[in-house]
C-alpha cells in the first residue's frame, strides 16, 4: 500500500510503500517533547515529494539519526540512519492520514536509557 504524508504546512511532502500495522513510541528527550509514533522501514520506501532542501535537519546524542522537520510549521514527519544493513527511514505515522491510529500495534521503546 502506498501510503502520502506531509508536515502540517505540506513543504515537506512524501509517500510511503509498504504495510504500516505497527509503530514504535520512545520516551528519549526527542520523541517524548515531539510525541511521535515512528514505523521504520528501508529508505527506498520512502519517496520525497517535495525537495530534499525543504527539511531543517537535527542531530543528537550520538548524531547517528538524521530528524528532519519542517521549519515553517515545526512537524518533524520522518528520519533517517544508516540501519545495519542498508540505510533505514523512520516515518512518524501521525504524519500519514490515511493510517488508523487505533489499528496500530504500539511498541514502547526506552531511548531514554539506552
Amino acid at each position: 500500500m502506498i501510503y502520502s504524508g506531509s508536515c502540517h504546512c505540506g513543504a515537506i511532502a512524501f509517500e510511503v510503500d509498504g504495510e504500516i500495522t505497527e509503530a514504535m513510541e520512545c520516551n528519549c528527550s526527542m520523541c517524548r517533547r515531539r510525541g511521535s509514533l515512528l514505523a521504520f522501514l528501508p529508505r527506498e520506501k520512502l519517496m520525497l515529494r517535495t525537495p530534499e532542501a525543504a527539511a531543517s535537519t537535527y542531530t543528537f546524542n550520538r548524531n547517528i539519526i538524521q530528524h528532519h522537520f519542517c521549519a515553517n510549521c515545526g512537524i518533524a514527519p520522518y528520519s533517517e540512519a544508516e540501519g545495519k544493513d542498508s540505510p533505514m527511514a523512520a516515518v512518524n505515522v501521525r504524519c500519514l492520514p490515511d493510517v488508523d491510529l487505533e489499528t496500530l500495534t504500539i511498541t514502547k521503546f526506552d531511548g531514554k536509557h539506552s
